[in-house]
């Protein structure tokens, strides 16, 4: 852990008792959000400089840190190429060990950019209640941009974690975070208490 990521979790956490006394967020008639993690597969992040990479991953993990606090649920992306990607069972097809999966997690393996297009996210994102997502991962002019756009065309309100999304080329990166919906994680930790 970085020391940018240790003390923003630390001003988190310091200040969490005057946003809600309690840990739990639980959604009301009109908000009801979800964290989607797409792509950080060990595949595709050789084909970034790591500067691309490092803050992006920190702000991922604090992402996933917040959901968590708040018992909300998070919802780990795959992009499997058929025809010429590693196989699902491949350690490049795996998420970076930087970002850690729970056995348990929920996870969607696409095979368009949009994480909607044939997959079953839409009916498990209804099944879970969700009705708000919070996009981060890779890339930002790719699958997360598709994924935002095919979120939108669904109804569900879609935001872009600022600094959590990456790409090849990070003057894209910024410019996509400049024209999409997009949200600090600081802003989120105050706007997720809320909901009760």
């Amino acid at each position: 852990m970085t020391k940018f990521t240790f003390f923003m979790l630390l001003s988190l956490l310091v200040l969490s008792p005057f946003i809600s006394q309690g840990q739990e967020a639980e959604a009301n008639e009109g908000i009801k959000p979800a964290l989607l993690v797409i792509d950080v597969q060990n595949v595709y992040l050789p084909m970034m400089d790591q500067d691309a990479i490092d803050r992006p991953i920190e702000m991922i993990n604090a992402s996933v840190w917040v959901f968590n606090e708040f018992k909300l649920p998070i919802i780990y992306v795959y992009h499997q190429d058929i025809e010429g990607g590693p196989p699902a069972d491949s350690k490049e097809f795996e998420f970076t060990d930087k970002i850690p999966v729970p056995e348990d997690a929920t996870k969607v393996i696409k095979h368009y950019g949009n994480a909607f297009n044939n997959t079953e996210l839409d009916q498990v994102l209804k099944d879970l209640g969700c009705n708000t997502l919070f996009l981060c991962g890779l890339s930002a002019t790719g699958c997360v941009m598709h994924t935002y756009v095919g979120a939108n065309d669904l109804d569900y309100h879609t935001f872009i974690i600022k600094d959590a999304v990456m790409s090849d080329d990070q003057e894209k990166t910024k410019m996509m975070e400049d024209i999409l919906e997009t949200m600090r994680l600081q802003a989120l930790y105050f706007f997720l208490p809320n909901l009760k």
